[in-house]
């Protein structure tokens, strides 16, 4: 008997997201198979632990950990636990949250790398001044 490839009409169980089988085969230990998971959460580590002494630089790290995550996740078929939506779902979770993160390290007081005078403009309307 053939199986389909096809999704049945109706699930009975919570359907593994594309890309979320094993990174490694099984005749490796747990941590290898994961690896692309424990990259990112490994990059994510070091930017809070750097945040403590140079708040830029470690949001930077954390920031760049996410777009390497969304990276992993566009160019590997096979991430394990980085998959934990659809490949598009989570291409663009990680790409929004990384550029976001990255673009505030940039914009974070005193001297900001980079200004954006309507962010200005839209704080001044609100407050009021």
């Amino acid at each position: 008997m053939v199986r389909s490839r096809r999704f049945p009409a109706l699930t009975r169980t919570t359907a593994r997201p594309e890309g979320g089988g094993r990174a490694m085969g099984g005749e490796h230990a747990a941590p290898y198979r994961q690896w692309p998971l424990l990259v990112v959460c490994a990059g994510v580590l070091i930017g809070v632990l750097v945040t403590i002494a140079q708040f830029r630089a470690g949001t930077l790290i954390i920031g760049a950990s996410m777009l390497g995550g969304a990276a992993l996740r566009w160019c590997l078929p096979s991430v394990g636990m980085l998959a934990v939506r659809s490949r598009f779902t989570d291409l663009v979770t990680y790409a929004v949250l990384g550029a976001a993160i990255v673009l505030l390290a940039m914009m974070a007081q005193p001297e900001p790398w980079l200004r954006l005078p309507f962010l200005e403009d839209i704080v001044h309307f609100v407050v009021g001044r």
